[in-house]
């Protein structure tokens, strides 16, 4: 939802000039969102803020979502911030810094058709519970299995792995199974 507001306030699609692969979902996965423009109403911002969250919890239901679009629209609240954005948005325009036809160019590998993420998305994580890092330490040792192919030979073996600070291993929604292992 966060996305398709962020889309609507800028009439440019995210993340439109960076290559949209492993390493891009790596870094949502830490937090990169796209920057909000000058011309967002503060309210507007705040709501696409929230449904960013990287916390499923912390993001508004659609009942919330429903209740407070309709006070803008309905109730007239906050109508002053949104006739400043528009004001601005104009502006912006008119000075041709806003809008898909003013934006850098589009990276080659930024692709917006619908396709499975699987190969980018870690399946699996192996883990020794005897050698676990402290939360001082930023590696983990593991394996990351690629789920594109069926043969062992073909799993990549990482001993040390730079883990960015912000994604700690229990923010992950790990599920532990009778073998040992862990997968996500």
């Amino acid at each position: 939802m966060g996305m398709i507001m962020w889309e609507l306030t800028t009439g440019c699609k995210p993340f439109d000039n960076i290559g949209h692969d492993y390493a891009l979902v790596y870094q949502i996965i830490d937090g990169i969102r796209p920057a909000i423009t000058e011309d967002t109403p503060e309210c507007f911002a705040n709501l696409m803020n929230s449904c960013w969250s990287s916390d499923p919890q912390e993001r508004p239901t659609m009942k919330k979502i429903r209740k407070i679009l309709g006070s803008w629209y309905f109730r007239n609240k906050n109508i002053e911030q949104f006739n400043k954005a528009e004001i601005k948005r104009r502006e912006l325009i008119n000075s041709k810094k806003l809008g898909p036809h003013f934006t850098v160019e589009r990276h080659s590998e930024a692709i917006y058709t619908s396709r499975s993420l699987q190969e980018y998305i870690t399946k699996a994580y192996e883990f020794d519970i005897n050698n676990t890092p402290s939360s001082s330490s930023p590696s983990l040792n593991f394996t990351i299995q690629n789920p594109s192919t069926t043969h062992n030979q073909n799993a990549i073996n990482t001993n040390r792995l730079i883990i960015s600070r912000k994604r700690k291993i229990e923010e992950s929604n790990v599920e532990i199974h009778d073998n040992g292992s862990k997968y996500l």
